[in-house]
């Protein structure tokens, strides 16, 4: 039995889940809305929601794609009894999941999170290139022009940012200096680049694409200011043997077995961006007839 933890719209889990059906692979698709309480069961664990129920020995592998694995907890009249059993409860709920982490999975919900400074750390580590960065609380240092800020945390969205839209925090140039000092912000050298490659990785196997973003002002500093009219040109691409093996390599530092990693290639040089263990990979998949959905499916 096949354990999926994901969004209750996610596309993309659909489509995997398509194939598993084709396939005729069982599985159980865990929505963010599901909470589930531990029972037993002559000596087995099983887990029941208003949705599921299973034991735990039945999982085989587990995918964490969105979300997490939610538990229903007891409440008990004392706060000094409640404290104690939490304390139970979290042992127990902590068990559920490193059991499930310890099967054939894609993922965990333990490391679904990466830190993007630990990243880039690690991705030198792995002897990638990582373009010149630094922390600052003004723009003392900043070189106008040729750097780049990014949010420190991953891919932002700021929900209802006024009445009628959310908003997404971009990579963007600076420009200009400012006078006051701010909370601190990631900096970072702005690389001319031949184009971008969005790369997926599954399992010591990667999956690339470039997309050809430099020629589109709107484009060009971040290809996720999509052009719906006239969208970036995505082709299927081949990353050198030795940025694979680097990234791989960079993969088992995080203990990630799975991800969307962004690259910029300028010149003979590629640059290593960020990985993102829940990343969208779908749309490269359709352009460049990965069929990524499938491998996943064949995975689990």
């Amino acid at each position: 039995m096949i354990l999926i933890i994901s969004n209750n719209g996610d596309t993309t889990t659909t489509q995997v889940v398509k194939y598993l059906s084709a396939m005729r692979k069982p599985f159980i698709r865990v929505h963010e809305d599901e909470f589930f309480e531990i029972k037993t069961d002559k000596k087995r664990i099983y887990m029941v929601s208003e949705r599921h129920q299973f034991f735990l020995d039945e999982i085989t592998s587990t995918w964490y794609r969105r979300g997490r694995l939610k538990f229903k907890r007891l409440s008990y009249y004392y706060d000094s009894i409640n404290i104690h059993m939490y304390e139970s409860q979290h042992w127990l709920e902590d068990y559920v999941i490193k059991t499930l982490e310890s099967k054939k999975t894609i993922n965990k919900q333990t490391n679904s999170h990466v830190n993007k400074l630990f990243v880039l750390e690690q991705a030198q580590k792995a002897g990638l290139n990582v373009p010149k960065y630094f922390l600052a609380e003004n723009t003392d240092e900043v070189v106008v022009n040729t750097t780049i800020t990014k949010a420190i945390t991953e891919n932002v969205i700021l929900d209802s940012i006024n009445k009628y839209s959310d908003a997404i925090i971009y990579t963007s140039i600076i420009e200009e200096k400012e006078k006051e000092n701010f909370f601190i912000t990631f900096f970072q050298e702005k690389i001319e680049k031949d184009f971008e490659i969005r790369s997926f990785y599954l399992s010591g196997k990667t999956w690339s694409t470039a997309i050809i973003s430099q020629s589109d002002e709107q484009t060009k500093t971040d290809f996720r200011k999509y052009n719906y009219k006239k969208p970036n040109r995505k082709v299927p691409y081949q990353l050198p043997e030795s940025i694979e093996q680097k990234t791989h390599q960079l993969m088992e530092l995080l203990d990630l077995n799975c991800g969307s990693i962004d690259f910029i290639k300028s010149g003979n040089t590629f640059y290593f961006l960020e990985v993102n263990p829940l990343g969208q990979f779908l749309g490269l998949s359709t352009a460049c007839n990965y069929s990524l959905e499938k491998e996943i499916a064949q995975y689990l």
